[in-house]
């Protein structure tokens, strides 16, 4: 079956093929074909380490760098885009009448800003999405013309090596195609999963802030290697090395995080001894108290956003 994503029919700068989906009647999930993504215009207003590293993965699939433009104030963060054969510009207007799909990568209280700037050019043919920490789909939506396609997306820092965790909600526009476009273009920067907005929020405090609290720990478990003698590169080596094997070995292991962690434990060894040590001060409490903070402090920029965009 053939299939022509509604948002390139009235696309006057492109021409673009018929583009192959199947639909999987039983999870109702669409499958985009892979040859899509190298016609798609991707443009990306900011140019942080979360538009870095989101243009990494996509170029890493089968998007062209000639396809993908980035805008930024200044010249500063421009250099390392320009590497990878992405086109710079300091204009915001410029990347949105280029592109088909847009990222809005810049500080949660820019946000109303840029959206004010470009919104006369966003068109039916475009999807902009949003990778801003609290800005709510209400908030974008109410800045956007009427029946604009926006998408929330919420990445963390290991997109800048194909490792990340990526979670997305759509907006009241756009349809299981638009979702399936997204996943198709960033399945290479990682884990890539679609929920609810609610969910935003908390994967911000699981996963955007989380990432920051396993370097936190990583870095203590090498303190701790130093004050017992190790020498402090190699306890560093060991350390990262040790949080990436745990890690890998959870994800593809499938199991529990308590049934691995059981299997480390023999009775009366080294390993029962310091998760002792770790309850007693209380790193289970602290972490999900740390998880719930990183999500209030989320949804408390949410709501500033909101009341920011009606002023």
């Amino acid at each position: 079956m053939l299939w022509v994503h509604p948002r390139f029919k009235f696309n006057f700068c492109l021409r673009l093929p018929k583009r192959r989906i199947s639909a999987n009647l039983n999870t109702n999930q669409i499958k985009m074909d892979p040859e899509m993504d190298s016609q798609l215009k991707i443009g990306f207003i900011g140019a942080g380490n979360m538009a870095f590293g989101i243009a990494k993965g996509i170029l890493s699939g089968n998007v062209l760098p000639a396809n993908v433009k980035v805008s930024a104030p200044s010249s500063r963060n421009l250099g390392r885009f320009q590497e990878l054969g992405i086109a710079v510009t300091h204009s915001n207007i410029e990347v949105v009448c280029g592109s088909d799909v847009v990222f809005v990568a810049v500080k949660p209280h820019l946000v109303p800003l840029v959206l004010n700037e470009i919104a006369q050019h966003v068109t039916d043919r475009h999807m902009i999405v949003s990778v801003a920490a609290g800005v709510t789909l209400a908030t974008l939506e109410e800045l956007l013309p009427e029946n604009s396609v926006a998408i929330r997306l919420m990445p963390n820092l290991p997109c800048l090596v194909q490792e990340g965790a990526l979670l997305f909600a759509r907006g009241s526009h756009a349809k299981q195609e638009d979702g399936a476009l997204l996943r198709s273009l960033l399945h290479r920067c990682g884990l890539v999963e679609e929920g609810p907005e609610a969910w935003i929020d908390i994967h911000t405090g699981l996963s955007g802030s989380g990432v920051a609290f396993v370097y936190l720990f990583a870095e203590a478990l090498a303190e701790g290697a130093v004050k017992m003698g190790m020498p402090s590169a190699l306890a560093h080596s060991i350390a990262s090395q040790t949080v990436l094997g745990a890690g890998r070995l959870l994800r593809d292991s499938g199991k529990h995080p308590a049934q691995l962690r059981s299997e480390v434990c023999t009775p009366g060894g080294t390993t029962i001894y310091g998760l002792h040590t770790l309850e007693q001060g209380g790193v289970r409490a602290s972490t999900m108290s740390a998880v719930e903070s990183a999500t209030e402090r989320a949804r408390e920029l949410g709501r500033k956003s909101t009341a920011g965009s009606r002023k």
